[in-house]
């Protein structure tokens, strides 16, 4: 069931007082993070880590987010954003998540079955695609700034309006680096 803007003021009110509350929100964002990230780096384990840390980083700052009437889907598009800019910059990438987590809970076998899971499903996806890795590998030839945009805009069906929010840029700005990164891409895989 989809999350509305009130019910993620509501929520986000919610987790600030108590964290449990902030699942929701995991449970709705977490594939679309995830596949953004996945579809970024081609990396399952890596996309995997930096989902998992965007939504820790989220939860820490949650005391010193302020609700703009905008879906929180811009904010942890944000996050997952600099954590990829992270990797790139460092190109290596330490998740925070799993060494806060008690040893105990990551060797449990559900949580393995789940990785899995996911792991199988999103792998039989991508199969559907064979294209996919053609202009993924074209996509990472390019700037970031080009990558970012056009993994928003058509990887994960962005509006112009909501990348600006997430990427903090002009709208202006981002048409006009969706257009010239739609011709360097065409450029690159011809």
């Amino acid at each position: 069931m989809p999350v509305t803007l009130a019910d993620e003021q509501q929520l986000l009110e919610k987790a600030r007082l108590d964290p449990v509350h902030f699942g929701p929100l995991y449970d709705a964002y977490y594939p679309r993070i995830f596949g953004y990230v996945y579809r970024r780096t081609a990396d399952y384990d890596l996309a995997r880590d930096i989902a998992a840390d965007t939504f820790l980083k989220a939860v820490i700052k949650l005391p010193r987010f302020q609700w703009r009437g905008v879906s929180v889907s811009a904010w942890l598009f944000r996050i997952a954003t600099n954590e990829i800019r992270l990797y790139y910059r460092q190109r290596k990438y330490e998740s925070a998540v799993f060494s806060q987590l008690p040893e105990a809970f990551m060797l449990e076998q559900r949580l393995h079955e789940v990785f899995e899971q996911e792991r199988n499903a999103l792998e039989e996806q991508m199969q559907q695609y064979q294209d996919f890795k053609v202009v993924q590998r074209a996509l990472q030839q390019l700037p970031v700034h080009y990558q970012e945009v056009l993994s928003l805009r058509y990887f994960e069906q962005k509006a112009v309006l909501e990348i600006a929010e997430i990427l903090g840029k002009n709208e202006g700005t981002v048409k006009s680096l969706l257009s010239r990164g739609l011709e360097k891409l065409k450029q690159a895989t011809l």
